[in-house]
């Protein structure tokens, strides 16, 4: 068998394999894709609905996890990474400081709820039909390109990042550090009555 005839046997097995697999016929990754994401939107919607400030801020790692797989699956190891220093490591630290420096209840709390439930609601529908006519607008005619640098790489990844989103990554910085600065502040207060 001469090597043209080798390719040949090669590319005619990657055909019929990608002519097997279907939209009815999911691989494995597929599967455990679709599982990861059921999990990680039931942590998010537990995450927005629990009454408890520390059981919501557990949810949020579940669900920052979740992402974290799914950048996983997808094999962008650095994004998954960089979710989990940054995210699970970072912000939920800081906002479970703030819980416990704010000394806010750790159980349920009549002042934590409100009658603005129907308003909220409202809000919530129109922000994710607006994030979602957003993605859908923005994506319809974008093309990846097959032969450059693999998508989720730290090449690809570092360039976007540090072209287009430099602004909006330290404003969130800012706005982090600002949060931990105003829950010292709320944490120090004195009482009436304390010297």
């Amino acid at each position: 068998m001469t090597a043209v005839q080798a390719a040949q046997a090669v590319q005619a097995a990657q055909t019929a394999a990608r002519q097997s697999h279907g939209f009815l016929s999911p691989t494995g990754v597929e599967i455990a894709f679709l599982l990861v994401g059921l999990v990680t939107l039931g942590a998010a919607v537990v995450t927005v609905t629990t009454r408890q400030l520390v059981h919501a801020a557990l949810w949020l790692v579940v669900a920052l996890g979740g992402l974290a797989v799914e950048y996983l699956l997808l094999t962008a190891e650095f994004i998954a990474w960089v979710q989990v220093l940054i995210y699970v490591g970072s912000v939920v630290v800081l906002l479970l400081f703030g819980l416990m420096l704010t000394k806010a209840p750790v159980g349920r709390s009549p002042d934590t709820d409100s009658a603005n439930r129907p308003v909220a609601l409202a809000v919530a529908l129109a922000a994710a039909g607006a994030l979602v006519w957003v993605v859908v607008d923005a994506f319809r005619t974008t093309w990846i390109d097959l032969d450059g640098a693999v998508q989720g790489s730290t090449e690809v990844t570092g360039s976007i990042l540090f072209r287009h989103w430099v602004l909006p990554f330290e404003a969130l910085s800012v706005l982090l550090l600002a949060a931990l600065v105003g829950a010292i502040v709320l944490s120090r207060k004195k009482k009436e009555g304390e010297r």
